[in-house]
């Protein structure tokens, strides 16, 4: 979880978001038979057994390459690709272990900052997940460890008392989790990285920044025959550790983290991995022939809905893109879509926040979009919100009010109307500055995918015009991409969707 703070309304009561709760979203009934992908993606496994890690995924970030001599096991620190199978930097850990002869363990250090964002929404969903990951540990005889602290604090300590002679980290490429690395490297023996998260390795795909989807998706798809291929199973590990973990009370745990607690849990996501493997068994057989054709109506049921499983690695997108294009033959054009939000937008993200530091703030827009925002920030506003009217909805906008009633309540909002609502805060604040601030901080908390390279580029592309073009100049935006609500009007029905989250009293 992000330690960076956003900006909150001041001594102002939050939306309550366990009262306000919506009655839980009706999953489709799926065409096939509940149930196969599990099994599907088991045998896939075990047909590819004999698999190893491609090495361009690893990265050393220190120039000691080789397993310490008289440990007593390999390490690998969890930090964002919370599960056990389809998981390079796990499997490159046990495959680590066993040619060492030495016993696994896992370890994932749970470090709550003081923080608005720091919610009992995300923080729960983390922690089911988790537990998810420690009970298949432990039948794969795979050491389950929860560390309370950060890691640079807790990790150094732990490996030295354990006599872990290796430690492999998964990669994450925003400040936080970059600089916990950093801190841990200056103590521990082989540390080293492995990308997990992205399909192509995020240092493979391009040494720069790049400019735009354009400019890299070419980069991208010609390296996915190398890296889209299937994942070997981590197995039941060979070498028992002399030490176990020591068992973790998670009711306990969950009760006593210091979060805000009026963000609540969500209904319709269930944490964990076999819930997001459900999600993707039925987007294949019932959503995804609407994608293509539907992804932008927010009425429709269409989307894959597996932002959050993704965002905290519970599901694997090398593994959903390789059951999309198994399993949506009939799909058509869906299929080919979906796998460009999936691999090209998504890991496009992890490109702009791994190679410019300032991905959250307006400094780090290209020159000509921080020129026309400073140009038009005087700009006289119609509207002027402050943050804590934007929380509540209270705008004049009723289509704007249902998005962000919909994102308390529910923890998500579709990508078509989250450019609009962003757009919008920028219309509706004093300067570009705040309404990023704003957004991001709304997003963050609530979002239940928030905190993450998707939401930060999210928000600077609508507000900053991160990896657009620009646009006819006009007032306020400059030559930022403009979003109304007569273009909505145009795109679905606005008044189906403002009856149905948009409540009377607001």
């Amino acid at each position: 979880m992000s330690e960076r703070k956003r900006k909150a309304p001041s001594a102002a009561k939050k939306p309550d978001a366990k009262q306000q709760k919506l009655p839980p979203m009706k999953e489709e009934k799926a065409a096939g038979a509940g149930g196969w992908l599990q099994e599907v993606v088991k045998q896939q496994r075990t047909d590819n057994k004999m698999m190893g890690l491609n090495k361009k995924r690893l990265r050393f970030i220190s120039d000691t390459k080789k397993v310490k001599q008289g440990s007593e096991g390999v390490l690998y620190w969890m930090s964002r690709d919370h599960r056990v199978q389809d998981n390079w930097a796990l499997v490159h850990a046990q495959q680590l272990a066993v040619k060492e002869n030495l016993p696994l363990h896992v370890c994932f250090c749970l470090h709550v900052p003081k923080s608005e964002l720091s919610t009992l929404r995300h923080y729960s969903f983390m922690l089911k997940g988790l537990q998810e990951v420690a009970q298949e540990c432990r039948t794969l005889d795979i050491q389950f460890h929860l560390l309370h602290g950060s890691a640079g604090d807790v990790l150094p300590g732990f490996v030295s008392d354990r006599s872990l002679g290796a430690v492999v980290a998964d990669f994450c490429p925003l400040r936080e989790p970059l600089k916990s690395l950093e801190d841990v490297k200056k103590k521990l023996v082989s540390p080293s990285s492995v990308d997990a998260h992205n399909i192509v390795p995020c240092w493979v795909t391009s040494p720069k920044l790049e400019y735009a989807a354009r400019t890299i998706r070419g980069k991208i798809t010609k390296l996915l025959p190398e890296f889209l291929t299937d994942f070997p199973p981590v197995e039941k590990h060979p070498y028992t550790a002399t030490r176990t973990a020591k068992p973790v009370d998670w009711n306990k745990t969950l009760a006593s983290m210091e979060v805000d607690r009026a963000v609540g849990e969500t209904e319709w996501a269930k944490p964990g991995t076999k819930a997001g493997m459900a999600m993707l068994e039925s987007f294949i057989d019932v959503r995804l022939k609407l994608f293509d054709t539907l992804r932008n109506d927010p009425n429709a049921v269409a989307l894959s809905q597996l932002s959050p499983w993704i965002r905290f690695g519970h599901v694997s997108a090398q593994q959903v893109a390789l059951q999309v294009q198994r399993g949506g033959k009939k799909a058509g054009v869906s299929v080919s879509s979906f796998i460009e939000e999936l691999v090209v937008r998504r890991e496009l993200t992890d490109n702009f926040c791994f190679y410019n530091q300032k991905y959250d703030c307006v400094e780090g827009a290209y020159e000509w979009a921080q020129k026309t925002l400073k140009d038009h920030a005087k700009d006289k506003r119609q509207y002027i919100y402050t943050c804590e009217q934007l929380e509540k909805a209270k705008t004049h906008d009723k289509l704007w009010n249902g998005a962000q009633y919909q994102m308390v309540t529910e923890g998500k909002m579709h990508g078509f109307l989250r450019m609009y609502w962003a757009k919008k805060i920028l219309e509706w604040t004093p300067s570009p500055e705040e309404a990023l601030s704003t957004a991001l901080y709304l997003n963050d908390r609530y979002e239940l995918d928030g905190q993450d390279p998707n939401g930060f580029v999210g928000c600077m592309w609508s507000i900053c015009g991160i990896h657009d073009q620009g646009w006819a100049e006009r007032p306020i935006f400059g030559k930022i991409r403009y979003m109304n609500y007569k273009g909505c009007l145009r795109k679905f029905d606005v008044a189906r969707f403002e009856q149905k989250y948009c409540p009377k009293n607001l």
